[in-house]
């Protein structure tokens, strides 16, 4: 099986993907969304999303990073997933699944999904721009409203010459609501002879064997869950191959916040800092008690070296002696 780090806007960025990687159990990781609209950009911008590109492609652990394009005018995708694959990029992963009301209404992301000739004019522009080594796939969800035409958007996806597909097992209308509807993927499975990824609502172990048996999916792709338990795809590895693993305690995933680079760089903002140590706590806290208390001691703090000072009070080194898979 594979395990996929999600594309998740606004989190998942190059610290994040360092510090989960890291942690050991993802086989990819996927950048947030690079909004394309008329021009092929410029190669700083590619850096900007994915400093990884400066590493060969991949994370400081060695986890390959592909980069994620939105938009909705064929060639333009088409030139701009070329440069990606030249300057790097491990494939190239086309969003037809974001929700956003703002990328929605221009036209890019989960509205896509009403449209599935686009989808495949898109992918094929970009599956015939880009060398036929590279990965070209797709990430989309069971449909916008409803899931009335998923069968027509699968079958885009494939003729299209997409070489793998992410099904987010809920519509657009869903949102990020549970639950998450596995069991109609196999019914799309069958039409298709690509590599299918399943997506949506797994935040434990049990929720991983339980979408591989309703999806009848192997490979999954891991979002919100991650967050909320950083060792997660590690746990998940561990289980499917029968391995023994001593998940984080409370202490140690403290720990690897405060050393990790986002903590440990010095180019990082105050306000960077700050607030993204906040949003992962409000993650953090769906699965470890503990957290509430440390959000609470931060929430009002601002200086990167208060926050600090209370994340070290809370933090312990993993122990040497444990079978962690970092």
């Amino acid at each position: 099986m594979k395990l996929i780090l999600a594309p998740m806007e606004g989190v998942v960025d190059f610290k994040m993907r360092e510090l989960l990687s890291d942690l050991g159990g993802f086989d990819l990781c996927v950048t947030e969304f690079i909004r394309v609209v008329d021009l092929t950009l410029p190669r700083r911008v590619f850096m900007r999303y994915c400093p990884e590109l400066l590493n060969g492609g991949y994370t400081r652990s060695g986890t390959p990073v592909r980069i994620q394009l939105l938009g909705q005018v064929p060639h333009v995708l088409a030139a701009n997933a070329r440069k990606a694959v030249k300057l790097g990029s491990h494939g190239v992963d086309l969003n037809f699944g974001c929700p956003a009301k703002t990328v929605n209404k221009s036209k890019g992301g989960a509205v896509l999904l009403k449209e599935p000739e686009q989808i495949y004019q898109i992918i094929k522009s970009v599956r015939d721009a880009v060398p036929e080594e590279h990965v070209v796939s797709a990430k989309i969800r069971l449909g916008f409203d409803d899931d009335a035409n998923s069968t027509e958007i699968v079958d885009a996806v494939q003729s299209a010459g997409a070489s793998s597909l992410a099904i987010h097992a809920r519509t657009k209308r869903d949102g990020y609501k549970p639950p998450a509807y596995w069991e109609k993927i196999p019914p799309l499975l069958s039409r298709l002879s690509i590599p299918v990824v399943a997506n949506g609502e797994i935040w434990q172990v049990e929720d991983a064997v339980r979408c591989q048996q309703q999806s009848q999916c192997q490979d999954l792709m891991l979002g919100r869950g991650a967050l909320a338990t950083p060792d997660l795809a590690a746990k998940i590895k561990a289980h499917m191959q029968g391995t023994n693993y001593t998940a984080l305690t409370w202490q140690e995933v403290v720990y690897h916040i405060v050393h990790s680079s986002m903590h440990q760089d010095e180019n990082v903002s105050e306000k960077y800092f700050s607030s993204r140590t906040k949003q992962w706590l409000g993650y953090l806290k769906l699965q470890y008690p503990e957290a509430h208390g440390l959000f609470d001691e931060i929430k009002r703090l601002k200086a990167k070296s208060d926050v600090v000072d209370v994340l070290e009070k809370y933090a312990k080194s993993p122990s040497l002696d444990s079978n962690h898979n970092i």
